[in-house]
């Protein structure tokens, strides 16, 4: 495995699902793409349906394909999405992501334009409870 992500392959996985968003109701679309400790890339983008809010966000596609896939950890993160604003992780997919990632984990925030910010999951996550804070 390579010791920097290819943040280029995510950005295109991310971009290439962005645009397939299912979001009728919000009109937001948002493309997710991880690399998984098995060196593949998995995509997700968000679902909406009519009990709205209720859906998956694209954080949370990218997971399941992921752990569908056979990987068992995140080694990197890029979310995709357009404005003004940076279309980081929801609090409830800052969670999903620690669930498979270390602290230390790079999460890229892009938009049409390219990558727009780089945080750790520690940074976007401070002090955050996951697997280890549970007896095995």
């Amino acid at each position: 495995m390579a010791d920097q992500p290819d943040f280029d392959a995510l950005f295109a996985a991310a971009a290439t699902v962005q645009p397939r968003a299912y979001a009728p109701y919000s009109c937001f679309k948002v493309g997710a793409a991880l690399l998984g400790d098995d060196g593949a890339v998995y995509a997700g983008c968000n679902v909406e349906n009519a009990a709205y809010p209720v859906g998956a966000c694209a954080e949370a596609g990218a997971i399941s394909a992921m752990i569908a896939g056979g990987a068992k950890a995140i080694r990197a993160i890029l979310v995709f999405g357009e404005g003004g604003e940076l279309v980081t992780p929801c609090g409830g997919c800052r969670q999903r992501i620690r669930e498979f990632a270390a602290p230390e984990t790079p999460v890229a925030i892009a938009g049409p334009g390219g990558i727009r910010a780089r945080f750790t999951l520690a940074e976007l996550l401070p002090a955050s409870f996951g697997p280890a804070n549970l007896p095995r």
